[in-house]
């Protein structure tokens, strides 16, 4: 069985260390971790120490850094544009994109959207309930880093990313191209541009082609926009050794 892992502002060094806080709490109470038991922590950029219990009190562990070290970004880094999507589907497009291994999630503010986040408070709150569901997706997932949730872009915005990247691929059920037959760059950056539930427009995908992007498709079927990027990630994966 895997360790658990619970992550932390700063990693400790090798030797005595404690996990208090929020991290604490539900090391303690929730999971019930007791003395000569192990668990994982992880900075979230990459770092990560492997620690046996040595003390549990209520809402804190004592612990034995015994080991630490910090796994890379892999060459060619994959970020998911994500179309903004409505209700939990949001977060639910996060959670399987982050358990799939995306690096990254560009929220999309497309025409099509049926979910709106606009400037204020409203928009805020949504954002950071999808880095919370990285953050919490990443350790579920066991993994070292956590992909980053940027700000929203717009069309405008996304199609600078879009010039600026190494490969970009836009998911439509129009495509001729299959994406299991698109070539990948070895390294650098892969932008996964997923639409909303209403589609991506004719203009934005003529502004996404001639910025650099790839039209391509999964199959003869319609994905949800929720799901779509997380399939394509898999499908992803029989392409590259990224994820070997």
């Amino acid at each position: 069985m895997s360790l658990p892992v619970f992550t932390v502002e700063r990693l400790p060094a090798v030797g005595p260390a404690t996990l208090d806080g929020p991290e604490g709490k539900h090391a303690a109470t929730v999971r019930r971790l007791r003395v000569g038991e192990e668990l994982l922590l992880s900075d979230a950029q990459g770092g990560m120490a492997r620690c046996v219990v040595e003390s549990a009190e209520r809402d804190s562990l004592g612990l034995t850094v015994s080991q630490t070290w910090h796994e890379p970004l892999p060459d060619l880094r994959v970020r998911v544009v994500q179309a903004l999507v409505k209700g939990d589907r949001g977060e639910l497009a996060v959670e399987l994109a982050t358990e799939a291994g995306v690096d990254g999630v560009v929220p999309w503010r497309a025409a099509r959207c049926v979910a709106k986040w606009d400037d204020g408070p409203r928009g805020a709150k949504a954002l950071a309930r999808w880095r919370s569901t990285a953050a919490a997706a990443a350790k579920q997932a066991r993994r070292a880093w956590t992909p980053e949730v940027a700000e929203p872009v717009g069309t405008k915005q996304l199609a600078r990313l879009v010039a600026e990247a190494d490969a970009v691929l836009v998911l439509h059920e129009s495509a001729t191209r299959q994406l299991t037959d698109v070539e990948l760059p070895e390294s650098g950056e892969l932008l996964l541009v997923v639409g909303p539930e209403g589609g991506i427009t004719d203009d934005e995908l003529a502004a996404l082609s001639e910025a650099g992007a790839q039209v391509t498709r999964l199959g003869h079927t319609v994905l949800r926009a929720s799901t779509a990027g997380a399939v394509a990630l898999g499908a992803l994966g029989a392409l590259t050794t990224r994820w070997a």
